[in-house]
């Protein structure tokens, strides 16, 4: 499974899908791979945990300076570059499994899209958003890929949908760091049964059924960026969370508004919402514009997306970025004038022109959201607060 070559060779013998990729022992190699795959794509080590040098690339520049960090990660192993697939929609999936039977445990739906760590990405339990088609054939490729693998005990995959297509991005035979939350959602303990199944026990003896939540489960990652002074909150493959939390609810919106709250994040009730947004992202913009706007909200945005967002026929007031002088929009959070910022951008040179709205954002405790799905879970979870108070249960009433 942490072999990228003989990995390959496997999904192609049981005929499953995985992102266009390569494998590359050096720059020269790597260069060719990305040109034949094209760009963006994705740089992956062999053997390091936590997403340690992984990294988007977009341009060959950007190759050649990470190269050289992912060949020091990867040792003498070969680093594999995948081609990134852009607004897709990842998925962990935590399965048990001995020889003779796999029982799927919990498939988790990341809010954040593919390309952001699963350890740094929020994820919902069951999935909020795909179809029961897509679940049972996830469910098909996760028990395939387990036989395959002879795995027993636990096993993790990682999934991405694009334009409902699955691919296979890797899978992990041992324990993930969402097990914890995958047994407190569905109430009963995962990491025991897999231990007594590696130690021989059959799967089967323990009954377990796949049975229907009532109930939705929301992970959040919490993140230490206050305390390191220059560091940008943007989120990659890299993992930089250091903790999570879970948010409980009949629903998915009041589950997400748990783990915002669970995680540190003060929702407002009204104020200001900031936005601004890369070109791509900004029609799907209008749908939490317009329900912050319902909600008693002002809206501001820079310029493209106030023109957007106007010509769409929304109230909004534009503000100056940073570079095109004062009173601009890191002025307006320092003044307490911002109580939401949404913020998406791409690009070596965008990132750096919008790095003080978010370095700001976060030093001030004013919620900040990057991904377009972090956007429209946010804008959800906040409605849900609005329509009633979120009450608390214990653990036990949900499973």
């Amino acid at each position: 499974a942490e072999d990228r070559k003989r990995f390959q060779e496997l999904l192609i013998r049981i005929g499953l899908r995985q992102p266009a990729n390569g494998l590359a022992m050096n720059l020269e190699q790597a260069i060719a791979v990305a040109r034949d795959i094209g760009y963006p794509a994705v740089i992956r080590p062999s053997y390091v945990l936590g997403g340690r040098a992984m990294e988007i690339v977009r341009d060959e520049a950007q190759l050649t300076r990470y190269m050289a960090q992912a060949f020091i990660a990867s040792g003498k192993n070969p680093v594999l570059i995948d081609s990134y697939l852009v607004d897709a929609i990842e998925v962990d999936v935590d399965a048990i499994a001995d020889f003779d039977t796999v029982h799927v445990a919990g498939i988790m739906e990341h809010i954040e899209e593919a390309g952001v760590h699963s350890g740094d990405s929020a994820c919902s339990l069951p999935p909020h958003s795909l179809d029961q088609a897509t679940i049972a054939e996830l469910t098909r490729q996760t028990c395939v890929l387990a036989k395959a693998l002879r795995v027993v005990g636990l096993m993790n995959v990682q999934f991405a949908i694009q334009a409902g297509e699955i691919y296979v991005l890797e899978v992990n035979p041992r324990a993930s760091r969402t097990v914890p939350f995958v047994a407190k959602t569905v109430g009963y303990p995962i990491a025991k049964i897999a231990s007594r199944v590696m130690a021989g026990e059959k799967l089967a003896s323990f009954g377990l059924v796949t049975g229907t939540l009532k109930h939705s489960a929301v992970k959040e990652a919490v993140f230490p960026f206050a305390r390191f002074s220059g560091v940008d909150t943007l989120l990659g493959p890299e993992m930089k969370s250091t903790g999570e939390v879970m948010g409980l609810d009949r629903t998915f919106e009041r589950a997400f508004a748990k783990s915002q709250i669970a995680s540190g994040s003060v929702a407002p009730i009204g104020g200001t919402a900031f936005f601004s947004v890369k070109e791509r992202d900004k029609a799907a913009m209008l749908a939490p514009a317009r329900t912050l706007q319902k909600m008693g909200f002002e809206l501001i945005a820079t310029g493209g997306t106030a023109r957007y967002l106007a010509e769409a026929g929304l109230q909004v007031t534009r503000i100056n970025k940073v570079l095109e002088g004062q009173p601009h929009i890191v002025d307006a959070i320092k003044n307490g004038g911002v109580h939401l910022v949404f913020n998406t951008t791409e690009g070596a040179q965008a990132i750096a022109d919008s790095f003080s709205i978010r370095r700001n954002a976060l030093m001030l405790k004013v919620p900040y959201y990057t991904t377009v799905a972090g956007i429209q879970a946010a804008v959800k979870g906040l409605e849900a607060i609005r329509a009633g108070a979120l009450e608390v249960a214990p653990l036990q009433s949900y499973t």
